[in-house]
């Protein structure tokens, strides 16, 4: 993605492990239908590990080289992402008060699912068999369900995103807080992959609190990591496969 080349480092990160997460893991290999979250989406907030998650996430941010720390700060809305952003930040000298903000932006929502939404793949299969065979048909890059949105759709929203941002900060230094779906699309779009690549590393679960990094090396944005969670290895597993 072009427009992408104005940033100096461009850093993301999942939020950290969420009550929404442990629920789909409780019900994995049941015969559930239902995640059974009782908040909306935007509500879900973060476990306790997903708390001390945040906290060595900022430790990290925290000893970053001077010339490899954020100059802004965006994350979804959404209350774990928001939540993983202001409990990193905290820990470290060049937050609010007197430094760094903040933003908020929509753009960087989870995947809406419509009428999917808290439902286990058996429970799409046993409640939608018509749109469990669509998206076996259409393939999950281009699957929408209805009142929600495919993976095609969140690059449509995301590349809006990043061509603002890059006119808004260029030559910065961007840290995103938001999803494992804005992770991944992230990368899509920055390494201009295929569908058939995309769907290829969405096969492997982004980790909470993980960090996908990207910097230029003079002609564009390179990868430097992806997934990474050596800053959470003191806390035993970092990934949450549940999703959400």
């Amino acid at each position: 993605m072009a427009g992408m080349n104005a940033l100096q480092w461009l850093i993301l990160t999942r939020h950290g492990e969420s009550t929404g997460n442990l629920a789909y893991q409780a019900v994995h290999g049941t015969d559930a239908e239902e995640a059974g979250i009782p908040e909306r989406d935007a509500d879900v907030p973060l476990s306790g590990t997903g708390r001390a998650q945040a906290a060595k996430l900022g430790r990290w941010l925290a000893a970053l080289p001077e010339d490899e720390r954020p100059t802004l700060v965006v994350s979804s809305p959404y209350l774990r992402a928001l939540d993983t952003a202001e409990t990193a930040l905290a820990r470290t000298s060049y937050a609010a008060p007197d430094g760094l903000r903040i933003r908020v932006d929509e753009r960087l929502r989870d995947r809406e699912q419509g009428i999917l939404q808290d439902l286990t793949a058996l429970g799409v299969k046993n409640r939608f068999p018509a749109e469990a065979d669509r998206l076996h048909r259409l393939g999950k890059f281009y699957y929408r369900p209805p009142g929600g949105e495919s993976w095609a759709d969140l690059a449509l929203r995301l590349r809006s995103f990043y061509r603002d941002l890059q006119a808004d900060a260029p030559g910065g230094r961007a840290l995103v807080v938001a999803h494992d779906a804005i992770v991944v699309m992230t990368r899509y779009l920055v390494e201009e992959l295929t569908e058939r690549e995309v769907m290829e590393i969405e096969k492997e679960p982004i980790a909470n609190a993980s960090v996908t990094r990207w910097r230029h090396d003079g002609s564009g944005l390179a990868a430097d990591c992806y997934n990474d969670c050596g800053h959470l290895t003191a806390a035993g597993p970092a990934a949450s496969t549940g999703r959400r």
